[in-house]
């Protein structure tokens, strides 16, 4: 099961929904990610947030078409993404995709990246992607990786988002490495392009976001 999450950040920077909407997925809308959802006719199994950002209206147009809707009062320790990401984590699914979480505010985009420590942190490693128009990614913890080419994201970097991520690896790369150790703030790792069908990149220590875009 995959679980797609669409949360209420900017419409313009949303991929094509329908891209992912398939039988086989299960949708979950946040706040006025939801009224999104059901405008491009995609029925969520669940909705999650407290709707100051839909009108009256609108609250009443989600109200009709959604059962299980999990309101919640503005002032509350989690973020409404929060609530619907912990939530789907534990449906135990083999991947999460997450529409609407960057763009607009950037407390709100820092926030969103910081939720995808926590399954990380847990030992949970089911993958976790932040998606919109030009950007995929997600977070990767030690170990060895199968990276595919994607001709429409030609660019993939690897930020560190630790103090340090120790024995880095790139294989398939047209800017290789072997065994480097690179630091939080380091722009070593910017704008690389996969040169084979398919690389590879490992590491030993730290947690690196991946990010796969286009200009």
């Amino acid at each position: 099961m995959v679980i797609n999450i669409l949360a209420g950040g900017p419409e313009e920077l949303l991929p094509d929904l329908t891209e992912y909407n398939t039988e086989s997925e299960v949708w979950v809308g946040v706040d006025r990610g939801v009224f999104h959802l059901l405008s491009r006719n995609i029925q969520p199994m669940m909705a999650f947030g407290d709707f100051d950002s839909v009108s009256e209206r609108e609250l009443a147009f989600i109200e009709s078409k959604i059962t299980n809707l999990k309101r919640f009062k503005p002032e509350k320790d989690e973020t409404d993404t929060e609530l619907a990401l912990n939530w789907a984590v534990a449906q135990n699914p083999e991947e999460i995709r997450l529409f609407g979480a960057t763009g607009g505010r950037l407390d709100h985009l820092l926030a969103n990246v910081q939720l995808l420590f926590k399954p990380l942190s847990q030992g949970n490693f089911t993958k976790i992607s932040l998606i919109d128009r030009k950007n995929i990614a997600y977070l990767a913890g030690p170990g060895t990786y199968s990276v595919e080419k994607m001709p429409e994201k030609k660019y993939i970097s690897f930020v560190p988002l630790t103090l340090n991520v120790s024995n880095l690896t790139l294989q398939g790369f047209k800017f290789p490495l072997e065994n480097r150790h690179i630091s939080m703030g380091s722009t070593l790792c910017i704008s690389n392009e996969l040169i084979s069908e398919y690389g590879t990149f490992s590491f030993s220590e730290g947690i690196l976001i991946v990010i796969r875009s286009h200009d």
